[in-house]
């Protein structure tokens, strides 16, 4: 039942409303229906902070499945990240740099083959490719939808047409060390494979609940072990880099338990310290919006904090 409940959290954004989310701090605006030469059209909700001004520069947090980030009245199962409440909070009490946030839509149905890394899926043999694209969830629904990972245009559609529009309609710094992106999931395991294959683009990556397994089971599973021999070889330089990772011990999270800590180890392998980077792991939580909105303050901290 609850891989049934993941599924439709996956897909219900082509079900539902296409309202203008509500915020209690700051403001949200749209780009309706983005079309792409990469990716399918989808959303862009832009969230700009109280007293948001062009007379002054603003860092931009780029985000995965961006119509759960807002309002839980809009969601599918009522609940949010509320974004808007926490980086609200924070910029008033200058915790943190002032930021925007780029919400972008994730794709339904296209949502898996757009967040699986690719370089690590091609990394594998003929026949491993053919079973994971066989696999299925819990309840006997495609994983991949019969559609073909595209994630590297996903990142393109990112980097080559969501950043130039940002970049040109706001008053934003364009550079490394003030744009980040985040996610949860899968989505965490784009925002990491975002700030690998650009790290000359990307200075942070927020990486909740990654999900290493890519599909629904363990069981002679080859795909954590490729993600783990991309990133020893495209983990981006320490220097000028934070990374953050974390996960929680029940439902899907729990099966990250045996595979964070061989990133861990990778990590402190490529240099990587306390400094620019952080992994918690949090008893009791479990995989859903609720979770990751009572921890999001903890890396966009470590993010984009003033220290």
């Amino acid at each position: 039942m609850y891989f049934k409940n993941i599924f439709f959290l996956f897909f219900a954004n082509a079900l539902f409303a296409q309202a203008l989310p509500k915020v209690s701090s700051g403001t949200l605006e749209r780009i309706e229906n983005l079309s792409s030469k990469y990716v399918t059209s989808r959303n862009i909700d832009i969230w700009l902070p109280e007293n948001y001004s062009a007379s002054k520069k603003y860092s931009v947090l780029y985000m995965q499945d961006g119509s759960m980030l807002y309002d839980a009245e809009t969601t599918w199962n009522k609940q949010a990240w509320d974004v808007d409440d926490i980086l609200g909070k924070l910029i008033n009490e200058s915790k943190i740099q002032e930021v925007i946030v780029v919400g972008i839509w994730n794709g339904g149905t296209t949502r898996h083959i757009d967040y699986f890394p690719q370089k690590p899926f091609e990394s594998l043999t003929n026949n491993q490719q053919d079973s994971i694209y066989k696999a299925n969830r819990s309840n006997g629904q495609s994983v991949f939808n019969n559609g073909k990972i595209n994630s590297d245009n996903y990142l393109k559609f990112i980097v080559q047409e969501v950043k130039p529009i940002i970049d040109k309609k706001y008053s934003v710094y364009t550079d490394i060390s003030h744009t980040f992106v985040a996610g949860s999931s899968m989505g965490g395991l784009i925002s990491l494979y975002a700030i690998c294959e650009y790290p000359k683009i990307f200075g942070g990556a927020a990486c909740m609940s990654t999900h290493w397994p890519g599909i629904f089971a363990l069981e002679h599973n080859p795909i954590p072990d490729a993600f783990f021999a991309y990133l020893k070889k495209y983990l981006p330089n320490p220097e000028g880099h934070k990374i953050y990772f974390d996960y929680g011990t029940t439902t899907l999270d729990s099966i990250y338990q045996t595979l964070q800590p061989k990133v861990d180890a990778i990590m402190k392998e490529k240099g990587y310290e306390t400094s620019n980077w952080m992994t918690r792991k949090f008893e009791g939580d479990d995989h859903s919006e609720k979770s990751w909105s009572q921890r999001f303050a903890i890396p966009i901290v470590f993010l984009l904090g003033n220290n």
